[in-house]
């Protein structure tokens, strides 16, 4: 289209004449229209007469010539202008009078750093308490169904044990068979200065028996299984499953809650065995290919560890199952009724079931040391 398909300029007269569609389809041809316009010209005059259709987003692109007080003068006394093009106008300029006087943001002070602070603690603060409260809540209903057996449902904690245990063998026993090796390479590489290399097997033995086999495991559960528990709740809160429930007076917390926490409770034990297991075979390779160490003397180091070491690190597993379960439901029950909530709570399980795991190891981890174990 032409340039006086939409606008031009009558300089004799001042006049800037309007004309065609003015609809969002022709947005682009009407900018370009309106920028070949010289940077000079002076309206004082507008004429609509020739004006066909006007909508709110091209009736804006007069913004970039004429301001607020032009326009108004113009559209009073425009010629040939139409009553519903008028109220565009109107609207136009009632937007633009609210962003006139829509005050500035004040200025933050320098100190602004400890309010912002504050409110995160007390964030912080109010989510513990929840948990805390959730942790009650569970509690108390385990042990309404551990006095009547008859509530327990034994069908989804199985099918909770194969999904959330089971299935995660292969990953958990690979990854774990691979730091092994990791570590084992690692020791090596500096107790071979000092002519330690057979204390490389004690390193890995020690390493994976107190700590790396179930902080492995619990790592990957709270990656693959909290983020898991989350998105089913969610999406059975988001279309409305939750308070179907609740009118049939089915606890959501007997459910739902218990059958994958029980779940854990018995996966994350055998998966720390197997972790462990695995943490121990991936330093037998590297002792046995490279270190020179042959498996039989591999196995007679090992058989030489405490096995207090490894009752150390499986008495862990079930605290961390606990609050890897509990953190995953949790978030879930606070999922809200849209899709993109399911993600942001999906996330926020993730990171607090990995802070959580990381801070009780550290506090058992001092526990164990005070005591001597």
């Amino acid at each position: 289209m032409s340039t006086a398909t939409f606008v031009s300029y009558e300089p004799e007269q001042n006049q800037l004449q309007l004309s065609g569609q003015w609809v969002f389809s022709n947005y682009l041809a009407i900018q370009r229209a309106l920028q070949q316009l010289p940077q000079s010209v002076s309206v004082q005059q507008l004429d609509c007469s020739q004006l066909q259709r006007l909508d709110l987003n091209t009736a804006a692109l007069l913004t970039g010539r004429l301001n607020r007080t032009q326009l108004r003068s113009l559209i009073d006394q425009a010629q040939g202008l139409k009553p519903v093009h008028h109220a565009v106008f109107e609207q136009l300029l009632n937007a633009l009078t609210v962003a006139e006087n829509e005050p500035a943001p004040a200025p933050q002070p320098w100190y602004h750093w400890v309010s912002d602070l504050g409110r995160w603690v007390d964030q912080q603060l109010q989510q513990f308490l929840l948990l805390c409260h959730f942790i009650g809540l569970v509690l108390v209903t385990a042990g309404r169904v551990v006095l009547n057996p008859r509530r327990w449902r034994l069908t989804s904690c199985v099918a909770h044990m194969q999904q959330s245990g089971l299935a995660a063998i292969p990953i958990i026993a690979l990854m774990a068979f691979l730091v092994g090796a990791v570590l084992a390479f690692l020791g090596a590489t500096v107790l071979v200065e000092f002519g330690a290399t057979l204390y490389t097997v004690d390193l890995v033995a020690f390493g994976f028996m107190r700590e790396l086999g179930v902080l492995l495991t619990a790592i990957l559960l709270a990656g693959r299984t909290a983020s898991s528990f989350t998105a089913q709740i969610g999406a059975m809160k988001v279309n409305e499953e939750l308070d179907a429930m609740q009118v049939e007076q089915l606890n959501p917390i007997e459910m739902l809650v218990l059958p994958r926490l029980f779940a854990l409770l018995i996966m994350m034990p055998l998966l720390t065995f197997i972790a462990t297991t695995a943490g121990l075979v991936g330093g037998a390779a590297v002792a046995v290919l490279s270190l020179d160490i042959s498996l039989t003397h591999y196995l007679s180091i090992l058989n030489e560890v405490p096995i207090r070491h490894f009752w150390v690190g499986i008495s862990k597993a079930p605290f961390f199952a606990l609050i890897i379960g509990i953190i995953g439901c949790l978030e879930g029950f606070k999922v809200s009724s849209n899709a993109r909530s399911i993600g942001v709570h999906t996330t926020k399980s993730v990171v607090q079931a990995l802070f959580a795991v990381i801070l009780l190891d550290a506090i058992a981890a001092l526990f164990f040391m005070e005591m001597g174990w």
